[in-house]
């Protein structure tokens, strides 16, 4: 049946039909709903049973988890903070309200980009902001204005993807150019104490929070010379101040096990983003820097901030990370030990993930060139011994 319509009403968006300027986003919805029946005419191509827009799909689906406690989770510290007492369903209800615009923004402008864009190229729209464009709300700051929101995904986009080619070109994460961007360009709205908890009024759900009420989280104390005031497992369920989609390790822990079983996201860079990040927190441990931040124990390291989602859902981003086997597993060490090095080191800034994401994004063209060369190295031997 989605089959048939779609037959009947593309000639209409096809060279010459009156929505012909429309035709890419009728190419990205029929993709979208089927499996296309074109193949590649030229070049060497890997076929598989599933495309690209079936990878995304699946990504998103492991991002909901995450999402959805983190929903929660603004009308709970809100609700918390406030000390009014209030339901599931409407601490629920207030954060779903909150988060619902920034992710409208996201969709809208980045999106009306990649169309422009498609049209202007003569292309389809491409898949890769379907994950992008609900990875950017997740990742900043509840407060974060919406007028902010949109520029810093129109600066991704355009200086960060499209700029390269696109979809699979880009060298650098744009979610996280979203939020780097956020960060150097308007720093008092990415850090501090004040922009971890929702000041607003939803439809009589809201606050009763006085103008000067702030909230600092684990790290932002850590960072700050202060005693941590969350306790382990609240760093773990994620029932502390945070960004929207980054505080609960267990949504992000099913959010993994999706991506794993799917074998869409890589264990080998996973599993090491995680081992670095612990030995590094460990060697911080017994180094005897006097620090709140650096005698935080290894493993809160893990449960903090945003190094679990940025290990699941950023360092394993197939287009920005390394590509080859082994070159998975120092990448993704790397990653680890430096978000960790960053926070220690760099009081200011305790959320290290972003920079050395974005950092490792830069060397994994040069790592997987090392390994694919040591490879070519080995054959040319044997060759010659043959």
């Amino acid at each position: 049946m989605i089959k048939n319509f779609l037959d009947k009403i593309r000639p209409n968006f096809e060279e010459g039909g009156k929505l012909s300027a429309f035709r890419s986003v009728f190419e990205g919805m029929e993709t979208f709903l089927m499996v296309p029946n074109t193949t590649s005419q030229v070049g060497v191509s890997i076929h598989d049973a599933i495309d690209s827009k079936r990878i995304m799909s699946f990504v998103v689906i492991a991002l909901l988890p995450a999402l959805l406690f983190g929903m929660f989770n603004i009308g709970y510290q809100n609700y918390q903070a406030a000390g009014v007492e209030a339901g599931f369903l409407t601490m629920f209800l207030y954060g779903f309200m909150v988060t619902l615009p920034k992710i409208v923004v996201s969709y809208a402008v980045g999106l009306g980009i990649e169309f422009v864009v498609a049209q202007w190229k003569h292309e389809e729209i491409q898949e890769g902001y379907l994950v992008t464009g609900l990875l950017i709300p997740m990742i900043v700051p509840v407060g974060c204005p919406l007028w902010m929101l949109a520029i810093a995904v129109a600066f991704s986009v355009i200086f960060a993807k499209e700029i390269y080619g696109g979809t699979g070109m880009n060298i650098f994460n744009p979610a996280l150019v979203a939020r780097a961007f956020l960060f150097f360009a308007y720093p008092g709205k990415m850090s501090g104490d004040s922009v971890w908890v929702s000041k607003e009024s939803i439809f009589g759900l809201g606050n009763d929070l006085p103008d000067a009420f702030t909230m600092a989280t684990p790290l932002g104390e850590a960072g700050s010379g202060a005693a941590v005031t969350s306790s382990f497992t609240d760093m773990v369920t994620g029932l502390m101040p945070g960004s929207i989609g980054e505080t609960s390790v267990i949504a992000i822990a099913i959010g993994a096990a999706i991506l794993l079983w799917t074998r869409i996201a890589s264990w080998k860079t996973m599993v090491s983003t995680f081992i670095g990040g612990a030995l590094a927190g460990f060697l911080f441990n017994v180094s005897g820097i006097d620090t709140t931040i650096a005698q935080m124990p290894w493993y809160e390291h893990l449960v903090t901030g945003g190094f679990c989602f940025g290990a699941v859902f950023m360092a394993t981003d197939p287009v920005t990370s390394a590509r080859t086997e082994n070159g998975k597993y120092i990448y993704g060490f790397l990653i680890g030990a430096l978000a960790i090095t960053i926070r220690v080191l760099n009081p200011g800034y305790a959320e290290g993930m972003m920079l050395a994401i974005l950092f490792m994004n830069m060397f994994a063209p040069l790592i997987d060139y090392f390994f694919v060369q040591s490879n070519i190295n080995k054959r040319a031997k044997r060759a010659k011994l043959q």
